[in-house]
């Protein structure tokens, strides 16, 4: 049967005048962010534009005056908890979420506080977290701020008045997720993941009207069984790569916690998956299977959430080796020809290279020593496995250690140079298997015999061998597939990287220390100690011609864990995370 409506012209026409303004500012928002390029003064987004370079064209501050560079003000985040937002500054106002999710805003040239938004996350909700209640950014769209708060909110403030305009919750309450990342703003809809695969989730991302809060669509990044009903053609697909003996009441993992990148050209949006859960295959998925879409990059329609296609860097995955770390597009010649590529470093220690159009391999290198493959192979895409990384059975030094590689502070390439700067750790870890894995609800369920490993490595043994544990600074050449230079850190995590105009690296370092380097060769120019860890990642920006350059310093976060940060005097008497923002003759 047909239905025919009879409409009101009129009422056609009013609708039409209410919609058409709305439908403008969201086409005004989206030609802002993606020619970012022409307002080098603000950084308007995640990664200062949608490809996420992390590179800015202001040059005030550059390897000649740098020397010059001083702390103007500071901002107490009233918090010792771990800071790890990159700010946005939108029209001389920065914003940046702390701990919790909480919001605040700056003004960008004095440093006054202007508001403070608090999402007032029950305190319990901590224990969910793998990594301290961190929370990496905020997104901005047609002024409004967005959040997600750290027990899984998603909520759209006023940039102005700091009011709450909505909130949606993007998780299920009775299960342990998290939301620690950054949201993205594409199309006027507001992209989300969510944390918790440690704990027993089910991982995905999803996307809401940045206008409404209503969602739009889902993607599920692992399957719910193996027979269905699945979600999507996608989801049918991923099942069976998973065995019929999977413990699917674990949740199977898979959670998008951090990287997401967009090509407005392309109309595609490019998602890094995480880690299983448990962590071993064979208690996973006990008969074996890549188990997609683990551990892989996703690039999807961003209207309704269809995957276009997918790379997998580490099939069936076994050591927390996400793909979650920072995705970031560039046009590379290669082979006398332009090619439009997305490249990461993820944890598991290869340096990736992909056509964005198509999802092929380009290239892919290690970045750092790795002794769970030899080699990536380039006909099949698949890595080779050297059989010395199997804990299934018993105890195995792995490289790299489960934070990987590279791990969520941001990467930063630079155009003139052609180099990515990666902030790399390197270390080994003892993976051993739990006895017998039992799924306990709400607690962390990696399968690892984790005081076996401290026992282990006390008493000593056969085979095990050490390993330095040290972070870098990596100038990365994706072209000539090599490292040009490198920066030895005494802290494995450091913070993420920015490049500017001014032939400048900046980055922080756990053991608080805040350095500009020169890109060509990775010599030092400036330095400041600062009381506290700098994990933030850098940002630029001007204001009245004058630029700036701001990060967060504080502890907390995975940095806490195993270092000097941890110890209980630290503890009790460390300070306050700051904003901290410097300029010429500062």
């Amino acid at each position: 049967m047909t239905v025919i409506f009879r409409a009101n012209p009129f009422a056609l026409l009013i609708c039409v005048m209410l919609y058409l303004p709305g439908l403008a500012s969201a086409g005004k928002e989206s030609n802002r962010i993606t020619e970012a390029e022409s307002e080098p003064h603000n950084w308007l987004a995640h990664g200062r534009t949608y490809a996420e370079q992390r590179h800015s064209p202001l040059a005030e501050i550059n390897a000649e005056t740098v020397s010059r560079l001083g702390l103007v003000w500071a901002v107490d985040m009233e918090t010792t908890r771990g800071l790890e937002a990159t700010p946005l500054i939108v029209d001389g106002v920065l914003y940046t979420s702390g701990s919790w999710g909480i919001v605040v805003a700056i003004d960008a040239r004095s440093g006054k506080r202007l508001w403070k938004y608090d999402p007032k996350v029950p305190g319990h909700w901590g224990r969910y977290g793998c990594c301290d209640v961190v929370n990496r950014g905020v997104a901005y769209w047609n002024g409004k701020i967005y959040v997600a708060s750290f027990d899984g909110r998603l909520i759209a403030i006023d940039a102005k008045s700091g009011q709450e305009i909505w909130q949606v919750s993007t998780t299920d309450k009775t299960q342990p997720y998290t939301s620690t990342g950054a949201p993205r703003v594409v199309k006027g809809k507001v992209i989300i993941g969510n944390g918790g695969a440690e704990f027993g989730v089910r991982g995905y991302f999803s996307a809401y009207d940045a206008a409404s809060g209503k969602m739009l669509w889902r993607f599920y990044t692992v399957p719910a069984s193996n027979d269905g009903p699945h979600e999507s053609p996608a989801v049918e697909k991923a099942a069976a790569t998973w065995s019929k003996d999977t413990p699917w009441e674990v949740g199977g993992g898979g959670t998008v916690w951090d990287s997401m990148s967009y090509d407005p050209e392309l109309d595609l949006l490019y998602v890094g998956v995480g880690n299983g859960t448990p962590w071993g295959r064979e208690i996973r998925s006990p008969g074996g299977g890549d188990n997609l879409y683990l551990s892989s990059i996703l690039a999807v329609d961003p209207d309704d959430g269809r995957l276009v296609w997918h790379y997998q860097t580490t099939p069936g995955e076994s050591w927390d080796y996400t793909a979650t770390q920072h995705i970031l597009l560039a046009d590379l010649e290669l082979d006398g020809q332009t090619r439009k590529v997305l490249m990461q470093a993820p944890k598991n220690g290869f340096f990736y290279v992909l056509d964005r159009a198509t999802g092929e391999l380009l290239s892919a290198d290690k970045y750092i020593d790795a002794t769970w493959a030899s080699h990536v192979d380039m006909k099949t895409g698949r890595p080779v496995e050297t059989g010395r990384a199997d804990w299934s059975k018993g105890p195995k030094m792995v490289m790299p250690f489960d934070p990987g590689g590279h791990n969520w502070p941001p990467m930063s390439f630079d155009s003139e140079t052609g180099l990515v700067y990666v902030p790399t750790h390197v270390g080994g870890m003892l993976y051993k298997p739990e006895d017998q894995f039992s799924y306990q609800p709400g607690a962390q369920n990696i399968g690892m015999d984790l005081p076996g490993i401290f026992t282990t490595l006390i008493e000593g043994g056969s085979g095990l061998e050490e390993f330095a544990v040290y972070g870098e600074l990596q100038a990365w050449d994706p072209v000539a597939r090599k490292k040009v230079w490198g920066v030895i850190h005494p802290r494995a995590i450091n913070g993420g990287v920015l490049t500017t105009a001014g032939k400048l690296v900046f980055q922080g370092t756990g053991d608080g220390r805040f350095a500009a380097y020169r890109t060509d060769d990775g010599k030092r120019l400036w330095e400041i100690a600062f009381g506290n860890g700098i994990l933030g990642s850098p940002v630029t920006y001007s204001v009245d011609g004058t630029q700036y350059v701001s990060v967060l310093a504080g502890w907390g976060g995975a940095a806490m864990i195993g270092h000097d940060a941890a110890k209980a005097g630290r503890l009790k008497y460390s300070n306050n995370g700051y904003l901290l923002t410097f300029a010429l003759g500062g």
